[in-house]
């Protein structure tokens, strides 16, 4: 085998889990299929499990200094008439908004200080093949790269995943989204904002340098849709006015939920949406392969140190075992919680709205109420 281990996905996860095993003193070999990263925003939230992994990566720093910390969450609403709060979370530590391109930028640097030459760009891997002694990575073009070690972190429509036979659970949710980042003209500053309206929630969170994402649940799929459509719903729903010519990312988007009945096969790991894919509704995602990386990475290195005489994960079963339940657990909780997220954002009639609003803004008067769903929405519960 060429290298302790060929990283298949050069995104966050994949990055993160190749800069945690060359941290370990692994050679490490990164296979991506881009040649240039998008600059579009696409995820933006890192939550506070997130934020511990990318510390040990050597990147949180660099990462803090560019993001805006969201240490508050607010819901409003109008449906009863005028604009009023319905609750207030305080999140401690906050959550990091940055862009999903700085995150790999930042990564994909750590990982050229740790291992240069590591990443590989332009090289697409189309399916893996398992080997006693590791597995082997069939790209276009007829190359074959071996390690001791394969991590599939190819994505939701995982390649290796297919060319593996790893049965994937998985269902297609109703709930449409348009999704814009627009320059922002609130006065919300460095807050996070629900507005739960009759016609479907509206969500905003800040960005750097300015910048506003507004997220906006439909009733159906968007056809065709433009910044001019997201900023009149917005402004139909929550009375904020948004500048249609300061959009600089657009998408509309559906549901899709996957979970792998597995993670490991041999020396193969599947890793970040390859192993499961929830709702982008509460910016789980990423992190989600962040932990995936942070609970196989030591084990990883550990089994390359000491070898186990080609019995892939027979020097420490129950550690194995354990961190494969723990994880996908994880995924189940995480695409349970975004299930709810996407329910409470559901339109309702201008009634019920108001009335589910008044119940909610009573409950989360209760201390321990509000501190233990703004766990729950940060991943720490």
């Amino acid at each position: 085998m060429e290298h302790d281990a060929v990283v298949v996905g050069g995104g966050p996860a994949g990055l993160c889990f190749a800069v945690l095993l060359a941290q370990a003193g692994l050679d490490v070999r990164v296979l991506e299929a881009r040649t240039e990263r998008t600059r579009h925003s696409r995820a933006i939230g890192i939550h506070p499990p997130g934020l511990r992994v990318l510390d040990r990566a050597g990147v949180a720093g660099a990462l803090f200094e560019q993001g805006v910390r969201i240490r508050e969450g607010v819901a409003r609403s109008r449906a009863s008439g005028r604009t009023r709060e319905v609750a207030r979370l305080c999140f401690d530590p906050p959550v990091l908004a940055v862009p999903q391109w700085a995150v790999e930028d930042a990564l994909e640097a750590r990982l050229a200080e740790l291992a240069p030459g590591a990443l590989r760009q332009g090289v697409r891997a189309v399916r893996a093949e398992r080997k006693e002694d590791g597995a082997v990575v069939r790209c276009e073009g007829g190359a074959r790269i071996g390690g001791r070690w394969l991590v599939a972190a190819d994505g939701a429509r995982s390649a290796l995943r297919a060319s593996l036979g790893v049965p994937v659970y998985g269902t297609s949710l109703k709930d449409a989204y348009l999704m814009g980042d627009f320059t922002d003209a609130t006065e919300d500053g460095p807050r996070a904002v629900l507005h739960l309206e009759p016609g479907g929630i509206v969500e905003s969170f800040p960005l750097p340098a300015g910048v506003r994402r507004w997220v906006l649940h439909l009733d159906a799929p968007a056809v065709d849709p433009s910044a001019r459509d997201l900023a009149r719903i917005v402004e139909e729903r929550t009375g904020s006015r948004l500048d249609p010519a300061t959009c600089t990312m657009l998408s509309a988007f559906t549901v899709t939920e996957r979970l792998a009945a597995r993670m490991r096969l041999g020396r193969v790991l599947l890793a970040g949406d390859a192993a499961h894919e929830v709702s982008p509704i509460g910016g789980q995602g990423m992190t989600l392969g962040w932990l995936d990386a942070e609970a196989f990475a030591p084990l990883v290195a550990a089994e390359v140190r000491v070898g186990s005489g080609g019995r892939p994960g027979s020097t420490w079963p129950e550690l194995w075992g354990a961190a494969e339940r723990e994880r996908l657990g994880a995924a189940r909780l995480a695409a349970r919680q975004a299930r709810l997220n996407m329910a409470l954002g559901r339109g309702l009639p201008a009634g019920l709205m108001a009335a589910r609003n008044a119940a909610f803004s009573a409950l989360y008067r209760v201390p321990w109420l509000g501190e233990r769903t703004a766990a729950r929405f940060t991943m720490q519960s």
